[in-house]
């Protein structure tokens, strides 16, 4: 996705367009779906996801940004990113946000509804947060923001505002102050291959690894 630039205001249009879309999602989930057919809503809730994110894919395509979602892959490129899904594990779930968990207890236990509710669905919880999220996540964040703002403003300041970018994404403070630290090594993952579905790889390569040992422990649990 390269060849283009834009500007610190247009990346933030396209971040805020992006963030209601997924209000827009969740507050159907919320409010229409789980109250009017719950036997089923975690399914109707992945295939408006769905229906939304791939909305907004071909909205970007339009606007000119095109997803070069196989160039620049390589062996190097897809180990660098199955590295980083483990990194991720290591040093978020288990260094920092257990950290963060204690600074911002609120925001921990909504964080844990949520993961609840993912718990009692998995199949449909690994399309939500393994496919789809992260797949949107980094066209949106690495290919436009990232590359736009790289080609206009340079490496460095297109990595820190579009990891802030990313952070801000994330609903509560756990996940948002690591959300930052992700969106920096991501940023530098795609600056280093130039590829986006290294990224994409990376991405739900940890999302996987966090799903399914949440889904082990409250498996084990009884939730």
């Amino acid at each position: 996705m390269g060849g283009y630039g834009i500007k610190f205001g247009e990346a933030i249009l396209w971040v805020l367009l992006y963030f209601g879309i997924m209000l827009f999602y969740t507050f159907l989930d919320v409010a229409v779906w789980r109250k009017i057919l719950p036997s089923c809503s975690n399914v109707l809730h992945v295939i408006t996801m769905g229906v939304c994110v791939w909305g907004f894919i071909r909205l970007l395509k339009r606007k000119g940004f095109e997803a070069e979602l196989l160039s620049n892959i390589s062996l190097t490129g897809v180990l660098l990113a199955l590295g980083c899904s483990v990194l991720f594990y290591i040093v978020l779930d288990k260094g920092l946000d257990p950290v963060f968990e204690k600074m911002f207890p609120g925001s921990e236990q909504d964080y844990q509804e949520t993961v609840k509710r993912f718990a009692q669905f998995p199949v449909t919880g690994i399309l939500q947060v393994c496919i789809l999220a992260p797949v949107a996540e980094e066209v949106l964040m690495r290919g436009v923001v990232l590359g736009g703002l790289e080609h206009t403003y340079g490496a460095v300041a297109a990595l820190l505002v579009s990891s802030f970018l990313f952070a801000l994404l994330h609903f509560n403070m756990v996940q948002t102050l690591s959300a930052f630290v992700c969106g920096l090594v991501l940023g530098l993952l795609y600056i280093k291959t130039d590829s986006i579905l290294c990224c994409m790889i990376a991405h739900c390569g940890y999302n996987l690894i966090s799903y399914l040992a949440v889904i082990e422990r409250y498996g084990s649990a009884g939730v």
